[in-house]
């Protein structure tokens, strides 16, 4: 796996994310703790150069074709 490449979990919670889910919502949905979501996040902008949610949110829309 590249700096670049998001692992399947991460993928799945910046989907749910830009569907519009919460962090605990996202986390129910996936029967994960709210901390593996923040983690999922976090490791999910550090890979994507992201600085902040919105970045994440427009670069992973970007990337998904939504």
């Amino acid at each position: 796996m590249t700096k670049f490449e998001l692992s399947d979990r991460e993928k799945a919670v910046i989907i749910l994310k830009i569907a519009g889910l919460g962090d605990k919502e996202i986390a129910e949905k996936l029967s994960i703790s709210y901390g593996t979501v923040r983690t999922y996040i976090d490791r999910a902008k550090i890979k994507l150069g992201c600085e902040n949610m919105l970045q994440l949110v427009v670069t992973a829309n970007s990337m998904f074709n939504m």
